[in-house]
């Protein structure tokens, strides 16, 4: 469906309209991140891991060591918030944190032998995620691109 015939098949609304609960974009993915998260609290629950950390695993996974304000970035968090999750993660053995050589300000994280396996058990939680939002590959990848555009979008870019 072109743009065009898609804004030609939305009803057409009064500005009393505009104002519904359930025409608000900000409720609708409040809700829904709400409920995705808790979707994949049990999936995650079984390699021990929160969905925070899953992300900083996800980062790592991608690129190993990072920095702190490197994983931050990649996350769009304040490395503030990390600092605990990160020792959480390392006292369970999965990340090393260590200083920078020749910048003692940075914080390096890697990963240890236990936190690269761990990615092997994680391969199947797409596969799992989507099966239980009853997505398939493509819807997924489709509302991946809307998320990521809202986010652009709201960043300026």
């Amino acid at each position: 469906m072109t743009d065009a015939a898609f804004h030609q098949s939305m009803p057409q609304s009064s500005p009393d309209e505009d104002l519904l609960l359930e025409r608000q974009l900000c409720f609708a993915l409040s809700v829904a991140s709400r409920s995705v998260i808790g979707a994949y609290r049990p999936v995650l629950e079984e390699l021990n891991l929160t969905h925070p950390q899953y992300l900083v695993m996800l980062a790592l996974w991608e690129k190993s060591p990072r920095t702190v304000r490197g994983i931050g970035h990649a996350l769009a968090i304040e490395p503030a918030t990390l600092s605990p999750m990160l020792k959480r993660l390392e006292a369970n053995g999965l990340v090393t944190r260590e200083r920078v050589a020749g910048n003692e300000r940075a914080l390096a994280v890697g990963l240890t032998t236990e936190g690269r396996e761990l990615r092997k058990r994680a391969l199947s939680v797409p596969g799992t995620m989507m099966a239980k939002l009853g997505l398939s590959r493509k819807q997924a990848e489709s509302l991946n691109r809307v998320m990521r555009d809202v986010i652009a979008a709201t960043q300026g870019s």
